[in-house]
């Protein structure tokens, strides 16, 4: 993924919060608003298969708010990071107006790897949503055709094609095979 900064004078969440419609697809990394270039089609159904997969078993169960769409999600350590699909626990949802942030990061956040982010990049943003409060993080490689699931004190797991994706105690029941992601 591209990034490029694109203003100078440092700003807090709450700022950036206020004035982000202005900006597109970004996220708040130590003060500077950083623009994300927009994705490809490959990228979006992905992510729209996720998005689906999930909604539809929380759905059914109640189990809270699925997001996509980039909804930003303010950290503990100042950063607005925006992931492509997020879940948050019904028992949580009050503590967000439903036109602000989260002001937390969410109990499951998803990243789909762009073509140009590299393995470290991603690992280091997966690591952030767990150390902000994120009990699992899931990062869709469309090149490798993996997911790669991360969750706090555990070694990430990396599960390929014919390997089943589950949920959890973030998602509970939750179960697909990581072939139901990229086909």
């Amino acid at each position: 993924m591209t990034t490029t900064a694109i203003q100078e004078r440092l700003i807090t969440a709450d700022e950036f919060e206020r004035i982000a419609h202005r900006y597109g697809r970004s996220e708040l990394i130590d003060g500077r608003i950083i623009e994300m270039s927009p994705t490809k089609r490959r990228h979006g159904y992905i992510e729209g298969r996720l998005y689906k997969l999930i909604e539809r078993h929380c759905e059914k169960l109640g189990l809270g708010e699925v997001g996509t769409g980039e909804v930003g999600c303010k950290l503990p350590n100042g950063r607005v990071r925006a992931p492509d699909v997020l879940f948050v626990r019904k028992e949580r949802l009050a503590a967000a107006a439903e036109d602000e942030f989260w002001p937390f990061a969410p109990d499951l956040a998803v990243e789909v790897v762009s073509p140009d982010d590299s393995a470290r990049e991603v690992r280091d943003k997966a690591n952030e949503w767990i150390a902000a409060g994120s009990q699992a993080v899931w990062t869709a490689d469309p090149a490798s055709r993996t997911v790669t699931v991360y969750a706090l004190a555990m070694a990430p797991r990396v599960l390929g094609i014919g390997e089943t994706l589950e949920g959890g105690s973030v998602l509970p029941g939750f179960a697909c095979l990581v072939d139901e992601i990229f086909d």
